[in-house]
């Protein structure tokens, strides 16, 4: 079960921002925002290592990974449960890497600030619905509320 469904591909790539939960040594959660969640293929998502230091390290310890990623504008998205894999800088990595520096998304100065690449086999992928969608109103009349409600948010820092 991977990123089979165009929406769950449109989603991450569109966001990019996710909500990574990893579990620390001692079985606490460890829940992580990562800015640079992308689709590697229909199995894998993987985001860069820029400041992911617990992250890292729970991954080694136990693979289990969720993230979240969800549009905060129509209030849906996806939870993609899976292994995550840490690769170090080498060959694999190397290759890797060319997603984060290249195109009109790349990460400025990613050469330099990416540590590790982790790639995540997802799993299991399961569909996020704001319970703004029970009160049976269309994506249309949410997205129209969340975008006022960013609009009026961003013009009040703006004054500030």
């Amino acid at each position: 079960m991977g990123l089979s469904n165009p929406e769950m591909r449109r989603i991450v790539e569109e966001q990019r921002l996710g909500f990574a939960a990893t579990i620390c040594e001692d079985g606490t959660a460890n829940l992580s925002p990562k800015g640079t969640v992308t689709a590697l293929d229909d199995d894998h998502l993987m985001f860069a290592d820029l400041a992911s230091p617990q992250t890292v390290k729970n991954l080694r310890a136990n693979p289990s990974i969720e993230i979240n990623v969800v549009d905060p504008v129509i209030r849906k998205g996806f939870r993609f449960k899976g292994r995550g894999i840490v690769v170090d800088p080498g060959e694999r990595f190397d290759q890797l890497l060319e997603r984060f520096t290249s195109g009109p998304r790349a990460v400025r100065d990613a050469k330099a600030r990416i540590r590790h690449i982790v790639v995540i086999e997802v799993e299991r992928a399961l569909p996020l619905v704001s319970p703004a969608y029970d009160e049976d109103v269309t994506e249309e009349e949410v997205s129209a509320r969340w975008q006022q409600y960013f609009q009026e948010l961003w013009e009040a820092r703006r004054r500030s």
